[in-house]
């Protein structure tokens, strides 16, 4: 079984000086709040250390293929509820148009990727892994399972769990999908086919999500006698309104694609056979902009829906502060005035 373990350099940490003190305090607990510490962002590179040679990864998605190294994360053991010798979850940079894209995939099609242990712990160490790394700029959280985004928690691995495992086990699936959410790149779910209970939180947790019109979304759980539990009952009604997000959670009701698009749980709708190239097409609009700037802006927005105005529009000049002595934004400013495309490097 091949592995890859990333190590990174220490970051160095210190407070932004010569903002007003509670620009500057409020600046402090945002970059904090979301590892957007500027020194952080601009220390030396991530140190990449192989310990064995990952295989080339080759996929063919709706007509677009593409060859590049993936890294892998800990495929587990035998009898800790894993599938043997079965990676459930591969990160694999993309090189070309699409360098400094991402993609996190999830592959467990015995089980329509439900949510096991393995999966869990994989797709937590691949959120590790994409959060270290500086040149990412945009992560897409796709099924390489026909038919399938994700069909929730493994209820049958669920059912040999004691009480107080099974708590304990909810807990970690709200934490990794809260992981996901604080990501400091954007991110974008890409559903085809079902996503159910924690597959359709596991969305949520996404920025952007773009959806096959034969995609539906649904929150069956109080039909299993529980509650959304991995963020569901907190973050669907942020996103379609607390009356529709009730409606949904009470009924368990399936919503499909076009649906998805009026409620607004999905962003964009398009056929089912165009699902991953569109979210190639978003990701690579979105990458033309500078690594920190995306990181700045995404945690301005994160952190402002949580306050009230004034705050917001106080940690907004604070975020914007912090981008004025960037290598990045005198670029934008030369590429703009010599009318060429920018060469951003994150510092």
């Amino acid at each position: 079984m091949q592995a890859v373990l990333l190590c990174r350099s220490a970051h160095a940490t210190s407070t932004w000086a010569g903002a007003a003190s509670l620009t500057a305090l409020l600046a402090v607990a945002a970059s904090r709040a979301s590892g957007l510490a500027l020194t952080a962002l601009t220390s030396s590179s991530d140190v990449h250390q192989r310990l064995s040679t990952s295989a080339s990864y080759s996929s063919q998605s709706h007509g677009h293929s593409r060859s590049t190294s993936t890294v892998t994360v800990n495929a587990g053991t035998v009898g800790d509820g894993v599938d043997s010798g079965q990676l459930h979850v591969t990160v694999e940079p993309l090189s070309g148009v699409h360098e400094s894209v991402s993609v996190i995939s999830l592959s467990r099609p015995a089980a329509r990727n439900a949510i096991g242990r393995q999966l869990l712990r994989e797709l937590a160490e691949a959120l590790d892994t994409v959060r270290q790394e500086r040149t990412t700029r945009c992560v897409l959280v796709r099924s390489v399972v026909p038919g399938v985004f994700c069909a929730g928690a493994d209820l049958k691995e669920r059912a040999t769990m004691s009480q107080s495992e099974a708590a304990e086990f909810v807990s970690r699936i709200r934490r990794t999908f809260t992981e996901l959410q604080d990501l400091p790149m954007p991110t974008v779910a890409v559903v085809e086919g079902l996503a159910l209970g924690g597959g359709a939180e596991l969305a949520l947790a996404c920025d952007i999500r773009i959806l096959g019109n034969g995609a539906s979304m649904a929150f069956p759980e109080a039909q299993l006698g529980i509650i959304p539990g991995a963020g569901g009952t907190q973050r669907l009604p942020r996103i379609v309104g607390a009356s529709r997000a009730k409606e949904l959670i009470f009924t368990g009701r399936r919503v499909a694609g076009p649906e998805a698009l009026d409620l607004q749980l999905a962003d964009h709708v398009v056929p089912d056979d165009q699902v991953y190239n569109r979210a190639l097409q978003l990701a690579e609009q979105i990458v033309r902009s500078a690594p920190l700037s995306l990181r700045q802006a995404k945690a301005a927005v994160n952190r402002g829906l949580d306050v009230d105005l004034h705050t917001g529009l106080a940690m907004e000049e604070a975020m914007y502060a912090q981008l004025l002595p960037t290598r990045d934004r005198l670029e934008g400013l030369k590429a703009f005035a010599e009318k060429r495309k920018p060469e951003y490097k994150g510092e």
